[in-house]
């Protein structure tokens, strides 16, 4: 066989050489299982409302596949850069009907720094969602020495364009107030969706972490919103019929990758465990529609 009859060939890195390229995301390659909370405000043309209020107790499957060797970007204006990454396949269903709710195929990259343009190293995340949207979103890694931070998740709704409202703002529109019955939002019982999540989703994360010990985190925000601070950046791409009817204007997540200590008498022992946050901005009426999902899972395989 002639020298150009040669195919070309990408041997597989080592795995151990593999798990270090993929930096911040070298503990995601595996299967992730565990529970979450899901709220999204959708048009009701149909239903002559504005809105109806989905909330979802949720149950999720995440699995994550290295990448097999690396990823060559050629450079023009610098040397060339080698990019390693996981591919993911996120599967999520109403805990309480069994339901699908979600299915994302998608990619993460771990992208090195660079001089041309100066950047430190990044992650990115590539995502398809069948609805008829795509999202490239980027951002920073960082590692913590114990648990995350988890902030506010903002559900009240704001203008197109407009300053996201601060935490503790009320929400003008009953749908959100599970106290008050309406026919134009869904019907979890108390036991599965109380109202602090729909006021903060993200209070189901602190519950879930509340009495652990989590001794380590690598946190991964990503966000389409340009900020050059924060080295986020990105965009959503929509099919005409939701540019017209409910768009995605941004993207913002953060994953914390934990290492959970074991209670007493097995303290010297510990798992894995995903959290996550994210918001996707729907934009109709007018208004912004923060749709919220969040999850705790746990590295099974």
């Amino acid at each position: 066989m002639s020298p150009s009859a040669v195919p070309d060939f990408r041997a597989a890195a080592p795995t151990l050489t593999l798990h270090q390229e993929l930096g911040p995301l070298g503990d995601l390659p595996g299967t992730w299982s565990g529970h979450g909370f899901n709220l999204i405000a959708r048009p009701n043309f149909e239903g002559n409302n504005d809105i109806f209020l989905e909330l979802n107790p949720t149950d999720e499957r995440l699995r994550f596949s290295a990448i097999g060797g690396p990823i060559p970007n050629r450079g023009s204006a610098m040397d060339d850069i080698e990019i390693f990454g996981v591919h993911y396949l996120q599967q999520i269903s109403d805990s309480g009907t069994g339901g699908a709710i979600h299915i994302e195929p998608g990619i993460w990259l771990n992208v090195p720094l660079t001089s041309k343009p100066a950047e430190p190293p990044t992650v990115v995340r590539l995502a398809t969602i069948p609805h008829g949207n795509s999202v490239l979103v980027q951002g920073t890694s960082s590692q913590l020495n114990g648990p995350p931070a988890v902030g506010h998740a903002n559900t009240v709704p704001f203008p197109v364009g407009g300053v996201e409202p601060p935490p503790g703002t009320a929400n003008g529109f009953g749908e959100y107030d599970l106290g008050t019955p309406s026919p134009f939002r869904t019907t979890p019982t108390p036991a599965q969706v109380k109202q602090a999540a729909v006021t903060n989703p993200n209070s189901v994360l602190a519950a879930a972490m509340a009495g652990q010990t989590i001794t380590a985190t690598t946190a991964l925000h990503v966000s389409t919103v340009n900020n050059a601070a924060k080295h986020t950046l990105g965009h959503a791409v929509n099919i005409p019929f939701l540019r017209t009817n409910a768009e995605v204007g941004h993207v913002s997540a953060t994953f914390w990758i934990e290492t959970v200590q074991f209670p007493a008498p097995h303290a010297n022992r510990h798992f894995l465990q995903l959290q996550y946050t994210q918001t996707v901005f729907l934009n109709f009426l007018g208004l912004s529609w923060p749709h919220v999902t969040v999850g705790t899972l746990k590295k099974v395989n």
